[in-house]
């Protein structure tokens, strides 16, 4: 079974740290964020009116690209719903191309057998909230077990292989005690990067579409207390 393929970005200068590279957007995936703007791979209704693109397009544009980019981040939507992720990572890495996958980190299976197979070299995972029952449930718009969310983390820190946690940061979700709480959570790690929310249209729950991001007097607050756990911390 093809993964489906949502969009792709032909050259990305950010989005795989110190390559170029290309960004493919998976559909399908199993969080329902309220404040996430990508309905089109997320919602089963908007997928349906998503153009997809074809595996043989996309695998001839990777084609043309060698020598030119050097990566390919595959985001979503979560990328490790798709049983044919593994497949497709290895036409890729074929190719001769790095990969970074950004993840959920929902699916610690699939990411130890990525690991295990040596089919990507660098690994995003999004921490959605506090690792509480109610606090995730909330950012996700699910619930979920939060032990497989716990399991990947640990993964990720012991795969040997380069990685960063995110957050995307909401005051409608987020308190500052949250996202210090979020910080110990995964602390230490390499890397830990709060990301502005910036209200747009099209939020998955319109309620979210003209939130305001945090005031920066707070951020500088947290980033006070958080900078010490990481070896890299920043706020972007």
């Amino acid at each position: 079974m093809a993964v489906k393929i949502g969009g792709l970005q032909k050259l990305t200068l950010v989005d795989y740290p110190s390559k170029l590279a290309c960004t493919v957007f998976l559909s399908g995936c199993n969080f329902r964020c309220p404040f996430c703007y990508s309905q089109e791979l997320v919602l089963p209704e908007a997928i349906k009116n998503q153009p997809q693109i074809s595996e043989d397009y996309f695998f001839s544009f990777l084609k043309e690209k060698q020598g030119m980019i050097e990566g390919c981040v595959l985001c979503g939507g979560e990328p490790t719903i798709n049983p044919d992720l593994p497949g497709f990572c290895k036409k890729i890495k074929g190719l001769g191309f790095s990969i970074k996958l950004d993840t959920n980190g929902s699916n610690p299976e699939a990411l130890a057998e990525l690991i295990s197979l040596q089919l990507i070299d660098y690994i995003a995972m999004d921490i959605k909230a506090p690792l509480t029952e109610e606090k995730y449930a909330e950012a996700c718009g699910v619930r979920y077990d939060l032990e497989k969310i716990k399991q990947s983390i640990a993964i990720i820190k012991n795969s040997g292989l380069d990685y960063e946690f995110r957050t995307t940061i909401v005051p409608l979700i987020h308190s500052k005690e949250d996202i210090i709480t979020m910080a110990k959570n995964i602390a230490p790690a390499k890397k830990y990067f709060l990301q502005r929310f910036r209200g747009e249209k099209g939020t998955i729950n319109p309620d979210f579409a003209g939130a305001k991001p945090f005031e920066d007097i707070v951020l500088s607050e947290i980033e006070k207390e958080v900078v010490p756990m990481f070896d890299i911390f920043k706020i972007r």
